[in-house]
């Protein structure tokens, strides 16, 4: 997989602060911010592991922790103003790519690569902040933790302790504790896959309002006779049905809406909310075409609903146990073009990421981990408007 590219784009600065102290600012906190997340400053290194005959038997991968450091990268986009990454009207992918560091690496690349890269983007009237975060580091919970920990460092200039210090303290399968991981392979090549989606004519955001969601989660619950329904079910079902639609499927074509969810609280007893890594799974409803466009929304979001409720601590262990038996990569090339993935999550802390110059506008994805029918959900804070739903 690719790093994890999030981004906020800041619109209320200053104009008596200038660019070179808010750089500092940045600079210093991220140093701090470090200490208490090693892993982001250090790097992989991978082992090949020998049977007892001398042959190649696997392989491991491990970090070193604070081994290296983190990469801080300045640029100048003056052309480009706040209003022009908040159009809806531009392609996404015309310029927003070109704030992100790192881009077309890949995980593994972490042996001669940062795990974390930030990128400072001065633009006409406000500045893009990004990151690319190893995703094998951490996932989305843990990027928007470390994102959330650093800006609370720049705001109190460094003084006191963490409000949310991370949780480093490995999660295993009950017994397997000293038990490392090998992976099936004997070199890279075996598992490395530089996937490169096929260029897509358009990448878009979609503001769904307040308003709307209501709506929506109401349409949805009343239509399957319960309250149960979430709006980020609703919506999901939403998306999954219009871009089924679009695609014109056969009646009778199996198609999957699948999406990342969080095992931190679904495990027992749960992990903290603060445990920093990998604790996420991908989960999956299915339907012919036919029936998730003639069954209507609430029929589509009973399906997610479902698939959420049936993601038990039983079923988190017997997954985890699976793989470990016959570990394999994710590759990026495996998903169907008649499929639909819910990436990221509206349940993110974006919005209390404040270095001490207010709160962002809006939050970016970058072009990392995309596809035909992959779709990013987050909430966002447009300048002057109530807090809304994005869909990239």
């Amino acid at each position: 997989m690719h790093y994890i590219k999030n981004g906020l784009l800041f619109s209320n600065i200053n104009s008596s602060l200038p660019a070179d102290d808010v750089v500092r600012r940045l600079e210093t906190a991220l140093s701090i911010a470090l200490l208490h997340f090693p892993p982001l400053a250090g790097c992989f290194v991978s082992e090949i592991a020998y049977d007892d005959e001398g042959q190649p038997a696997g392989m491991h991968v491990f970090v070193v922790c604070g081994d290296r450091g983190a990469e801080f990268t300045r640029a100048v986009a003056k052309h480009i103003t706040v209003a022009d990454v908040l159009s809806p009207s531009h392609d996404e992918t015309s310029f927003v790519e070109a704030f992100f560091p790192l881009n077309g690496v890949v995980n593994y690349d972490g042996r001669s690569l940062p795990l974390l890269a930030v990128q400072f983007t001065e633009l006409a009237d406000g500045f893009f902040l990004a990151c690319s975060f190893n995703h094998a580091v951490g996932d989305g919970a843990a990027y928007w933790h470390f994102f959330n920990a650093w800006a609370e460092i720049a705001r109190n200039a460094g003084a006191g302790g963490l409000s949310r210090p991370p949780v480093h303290d490995r999660w295993f399968i009950d017994g397997r504790e000293n038990t490392p991981l090998k992976l099936p392979y004997s070199h890279p090549d075996e598992f490395i896959e530089r996937f490169a989606p096929t260029v897509l004519c358009h990448e878009k955001v979609f503001h769904f309002s307040q308003e709307s969601i209501a709506l929506l989660k109401a349409k949805a619950n009343r239509e399957c006779g319960t309250d149960s329904i979430s709006s980020f079910q609703s919506i999901s079902s939403l998306v999954w049905r219009s871009i089924t639609r679009a695609r014109d499927l056969p009646p009778q074509q199996k198609t999957i809406c699948s999406m990342a969810i969080d095992n931190r609280q679904r495990l027992r007893p749960p992990l903290s909310p603060d445990y920093f890594g990998n604790s996420v799974d991908i989960i999956e409803a299915t339907a012919t075409a036919g029936e998730l466009l003639a069954r209507g929304l609430g029929w589509g979001a009973w399906l997610i609903h479902q698939a959420v409720a049936e993601h038990t601590d039983k079923a988190v262990k017997e997954a985890m146990t699976a793989w470990m038996a016959g570990p394999a990569m994710y590759k990026l090339s495996g998903h169907d073009m008649c499929d639909v993935k819910m990436g990221s999550s509206p349940r993110f802390d974006f919005y209390s990421c404040d270095f001490g110059w207010g709160k962002p506008a809006a939050v970016r994805s970058g072009r990392a981990n995309r596809y035909e029918g992959k779709c990013d959900e987050e909430f966002t804070r447009a300048v002057c408007r109530p807090p809304e739903l994005e869909i990239n």
